[in-house]
């Protein structure tokens, strides 16, 4: 791998970790103190267990969107990836900034849609980066259930 790349992958996987350093402005104060007072189901997992599975996926999306970008992603396929960042740190702003999992609900789904289509125009290029993703939207998917079941608790 040339020095390029390795800059442009490491550059790619730090713009998608700073979607989860950008949530995680609002999320750290309200986990102590508002989100221990919510009903939640029963398979809500443990607060520890979200720090490392984002940061995985946030590496992962990098390394999805570097491959793509690599392999002539033009720039509708890259304008999405940007969305999807952007939309990722506005669900923590909704959910635990504004304390409204309601909205933060209605935010996932455009979410979920933007992974969906990333996934589809990341396939045309890299197939790798499109599989990259797959776990992502998973957990999106796992997290939207959660956030309407928090939302309908309380």
């Amino acid at each position: 791998m040339k020095k390029h790349s390795i800059f442009l992958a490491i550059l790619f996987i730090l713009l998608s970790l700073s979607a989860g350093f950008i949530g995680s402005f609002f999320t750290f104060d309200s986990i102590s103190t508002w989100y221990q007072t919510l009903n939640k189901p029963f398979f809500s997992p443990p607060n520890w267990v979200f720090g490392p599975v984002w940061t995985t996926l946030y590496i992962l999306i990098g390394i999805s969107a570097y491959l793509a970008y690599e392999s002539k992603a033009g720039s509708p396929a890259m304008r999405i990836f940007g969305l999807q960042l952007i939309l990722n740190a506005l669900w923590s702003i909704l959910f635990f900034g504004l304390k409204n999992p309601t909205l933060a609900f209605i935010e996932l789904i455009l979410l979920w849609i933007s992974i969906a289509y990333m996934i589809k125009l990341f396939y045309k290029y890299d197939r790798l980066s499109a599989y990259l993703l797959i776990p992502y939207i998973l957990w999106v998917t796992f997290a939207g259930v959660l956030n309407l079941s928090i939302a309908l608790l309380n």
